[in-house]
């Protein structure tokens, strides 16, 4: 995947945003990503995914081949009503979609996830097999 960064100074939604802010409200463009740390101990894995203002029930987290999957969609609509004929209503559509290929070592039947302070925390346990061994003494006979 390449990232490219942009200038949204230099765009031409950023033009069209001024041109029209006055006169229609603008013209929002929403960026939305979803930053993501991902943390491995000797026991797990443990997947941070940075989403503010979401309820837990606005994600969608699914396994299938290996592959985890988080994806989020809120749609929302707000009606103003001013006397007379005129109404305006705006619409606002928030959605996201991350994967990952889950190592070998991920035991997923034990996977689990919590949400909380505006963080998606998903804790993939590991296999017993892949966890460390303790050290073992071999003595001579």
């Amino acid at each position: 995947m390449n990232l490219v960064k942009r200038n949204n100074t230099n765009s031409f939604p950023f033009v069209m945003d001024e041109l029209f802010k006055d006169l229609m409200g603008g013209t929002q463009y929403v960026n939305k990503t979803a930053p993501v740390n991902i943390k491995e101990t000797e026991n797990n894995f443990l997947v941070e995914l940075m989403a503010p203002g979401f309820k837990k029930e606005d994600f969608n987290i699914e396994l299938d081949n290996d592959i985890l999957t988080i994806s989020n969609e809120v749609k929302t609509e707000k009606t103003e009503e001013e006397e007379g004929k005129f109404t305006r209503k705006e619409f606002s559509y928030t959605s996201f979609k991350r994967s990952f290929t889950l190592p070998e070592t991920v035991n997923q039947e034990g996977i689990e996830a919590q949400y909380e302070g505006g963080i998606l925390k998903i804790m993939l346990p590991k296999k017993e097999e892949a966890l460390p061994k303790e050290k073992k003494v071999i003595s001579i006979s």
